[in-house]
């Protein structure tokens, strides 16, 4: 624990040290759970942004895109039930005076037990290499065994407590548990309440005739109460889909974890829709598209894993997460959900607007069901950030530093680096990014710093490719092309240049491996 604690605040000095992400209003001390993108961040942010709509939007003939507005009719919320029914449950020490959400207190407790089963497993397959079966070992180990049947218990019993509303056997599990305040070191616990985590404010021009309304809770509504007008206007046919990138803001009482959960946040959302019957078999395809999407980004398999919910929404039919191995363990990147009818139906209640879809294939009038996949954006840049993040050593006994974004993502593709401030080279530099930076976003930097620790700053930044021009150059018009991840340099014409970096870069080189 103490490792991964180290790791993590690595991951934060860093997004500061190099532009990613900076404190909101640091001046001012901050504001808690409320961060900024840097220069470097609000790029890296953009990329992901365009990665994902690209596989989910442009390479989806029947799924569209939209961005509805923050702002909804109040109805809407009355309707889709976050007015009655979005609350964390939330839980007190007494003695530290911090609070905690209740079900992140006993996850938490579960994954310890769940990391204690990997060590395990991790000591066999040391001890027995080859002849190793990992399928026999969960299967007759008894510590396992016994850790296995922890887990299984408390799964149990958080699914009850939570499906029941039971505040008072939220507070028993803990307690029997022995969960102990990461503060205080104590089990001085208070009752546990529920808390409605939307905010609102007043919309009109003054106070007598304003009217409540709330910063959206989520994104998913905007595209529900749209879902008859794009499909009429885009002559859409089920099943199709409907996507949405933009902000979303809770009150969240428990904010932690840097930004992996905030008060203002950003999702990318589809929600797909398709004819009642045929939701089981949707989900699991989607289900296996967007793990195949976070995998081709090559951030390794084994950080991720599926978790089906242990309690599912009174809405839903399925229901699963994509976990990632965070420095903190793993948790949910994003959401797969079997949503039925329950939104399009509400909202044809609420409104008395019918909402159906009529088929001309079968004649018959219907309310479709929806498929949805949620991630957060945030949440992705972490991952890819904190994913990223290497210190290594290298074979003449020094270390350094390196972010090994996915080259896809980078924010900056390549630096331009003169070896010298004179003799020529900065104009020939000049004209190579003036010439490069219409396909990319270059960088280009002189100094009076060495070769050596320019390279080594580009590759803390996170920059793929640096490209140095030497007094050589001015003969044979090649340039020295240096890859961050291998430290290989190559002496390539400047012509080529662009190919080289474009092979890399191109979103369809990546997208190819889903």
């Amino acid at each position: 624990m103490a490792k991964q604690d180290d790791q993590f605040k690595k991951v934060i000095s860093h997004a500061k040290e190099y532009g990613y992400i900076f404190q909101s209003s640091e001046i001012y001390d901050g504001l808690s759970a409320v961060y900024d993108y840097a220069q470097n961040g609000a790029e890296l942010k953009k990329n992901i942004r365009d990665y994902w709509w690209k596989a989910m939007v442009q390479m989806h003939e029947n799924i569209v895109g939209i961005d509805a507005a923050i702002l909804m009719h109040p109805t809407t919320w009355k309707a889709s039930g976050h007015v009655d029914a979005f609350n964390d449950p939330l839980i007190d020490n007494k003695d530290s005076k911090k609070r905690y959400r209740a079900d992140v207190l006993v996850e938490d407790y579960r994954e310890k037990i769940v990391q204690k089963i990997d060590k395990d497993i991790e000591k066999a397959k040391k001890r027995f290499g080859d002849a190793f079966n990992e399928e026999e070992f969960r299967a007759t180990n008894p510590n396992v065994l016994r850790r296995q049947k922890q887990i299984d218990e408390i799964s149990a019993e958080l699914a009850r407590v939570q499906e029941e509303n039971d505040l008072e056997g939220f507070r028993q599990l803990i307690i029997d548990l022995g969960i102990v305040d990461p503060v205080s070191g104590t089990k001085n616990w208070t009752e546990v309440k529920q808390f409605n985590l939307m905010f609102g404010t007043q919309l009109g021009a003054s106070a007598e005739s304003s009217t409540k309304v709330y910063l959206r809770p989520e994104t998913a509504q905007g595209i529900f109460v749209n879902f008859l007008n794009v499909q009429k206007t885009g002559r859409m046919k089920i099943p199709f889909g409907i996507a949405q990138t933009g902000k979303a803001f809770r009150n969240e009482i428990v904010a932690r974890q840097f930004i992996f959960r905030q008060r203002e946040f950003e999702q990318m959302e589809m929600q797909f829709f398709v004819k009642p019957g045929t939701q089981k078999e949707w989900y699991e395809q989607w289900k296996e598209t967007r793990l195949k999407w976070h995998l081709s980004l090559g951030m390794g398999a084994e950080n991720y894993r599926f978790h089906d919910h242990d309690k599912l929404a009174h809405y839903a039919d399925a229901a699963a997460d994509i976990e990632f191995n965070f420095p903190f363990g793993f948790k949910e990147l994003e959401g797969i959900h079997s949503r039925t009818d329950f939104d399009l139906s509400q909202h044809e209640e609420y409104s008395g607007k019918k909402l159906r879809y009529y088929d001309n294939e079968t004649k018959e009038s219907y309310i479709p069901y929806v498929v949805e996949t949620s991630i957060g954006l945030d949440r992705m840049f972490l991952a890819v950030f904190s994913n990223s993040l290497v210190e290594e050593e290298l074979t003449d006994g020094t270390t350094r530093t390196v972010l090994r974004l996915p080259a896809v993502l980078a924010p900056t593709k390549a630096a331009v680096l003169p070896l010298v401030e004179k003799d020529g080279l900065p104009e020939i530099a000049r004209k190579i990014m003036d010439d490069l930076k219409w396909d990319f976003n270059m960088v280009y930097e002189e100094g009076k710093d060495s070769i050596g620790r320019r390279y080594r700053r580009q590759d803390a930044a996170g920059t793929p490719f640096c490209i140095t021009v030497d007094h050589e150059t001015k003969d044979d018009h090649m340039v020295t092309i240096r890859h961050r991840d291998t430290m290989e340099q190559q002496r390539v014409k400047i012509e080529e240049v662009r190919g080289i970096i474009a092979k890399e870069v191109d979103m369809r080189t990546w997208l190819m491996n889903m």
